[in-house]
């Protein structure tokens, strides 16, 4: 990450179908080059995505440095032909989009680089 600039910590959780991290994994390896694009230009400087083995959960924190410009990623093309691409090994919503539960931070040890969002 950047040092000395505020940036925002937002994490969330999705869930896997069974057996499918993977698939998971092997989708996300190969990430589409104009996803990407889409992401790191909506302000994304790292994104990261955890899986619990006990029950196919995901976990995953972002960062980024304009928290507003990620409100425009889900009406991107792109974006949602990923949705269509992972929903046969996760769930999501009648879009396609992921279903994601926002996690709340209960503990942060900073060097300083900002607050996290509201979530």
């Amino acid at each position: 990450m950047t040092h000395g600039q505020a940036l925002c910590t937002l994490a969330f959780r999705m869930q896997l179908f069974p057996g499918q991290a993977e698939e998971y994994q092997r989708r996300h390896a190969a990430i589409w080059p104009e996803l990407k694009t889409a992401l790191l230009d909506a302000g994304i400087v790292e994104y990261r995505i955890f899986h619990d083995d006990h029950d196919d959960a995901l976990f995953a924190v972002l960062y980024c440095r304009q928290p507003d410009r990620l409100a425009e990623l889900p009406s991107l093309p792109v974006m949602q032909q990923w949705w269509a691409h992972m929903a046969d090994i996760m769930e999501t919503q009648p879009d396609l989009s992921p279903v994601q539960v926002g996690l709340h931070s209960m503990f942060v040890l900073s060097t300083g680089e900002g607050p996290p969002c509201a979530s």
